[in-house]
């Protein structure tokens, strides 16, 4: 069963080790990341809207074992919580959601050098579409 826990214990799991799959965009992901982030986006936004990867299985299992220790994040946890029910069901054992997504990450002041405001402002204009 998919596990969402706050930013903050997300950052403790990560800190002990557990691999980040960050599931926004490539051009989300290049905006702004959490550290050693590995990016296999969930969804491609289309002008017909939100589409899924079909790929998305496949490249993860390509860069990510079964047995890994894992915490996904999106934008604000939408993308995320979808992505951890498919990696379960895919087998994946240890799969955790960063509640609150990347924008909880900047709200939390983890991003690093990147100044918040600026990627504030870029989550903003998803609107929804976490």
């Amino acid at each position: 069963m998919e596990r969402t826990v706050d930013v903050q214990v997300a950052k403790d799991l990560l800190e002990k080790g557990r691999l980040c799959l960050d599931v926004r965009t490539v051009e989300e992901y290049n905006k702004g990341h959490v550290e050693n982030a590995l990016n296999v986006p969930y969804v491609f936004f289309t002008p017909e809207g939100q589409v899924k990867n079909p790929d998305f299985l496949a490249q993860v299992t390509s860069i990510l074992k079964k047995e890994d220790h894992i915490v996904v994040n999106c934008n604000r946890g939408g993308r995320g919580l979808r992505a951890c029910v498919d990696l379960l069901n895919a087998g994946f054992e240890h799969v955790n959601n960063m509640g609150g997504g990347y924008s909880a990450w900047v709200d939390s002041g983890f991003a690093g050098e990147k100044p918040p405001e600026e990627l504030k402002i870029a989550c903003k204009f998803r609107g929804s579409l976490s």
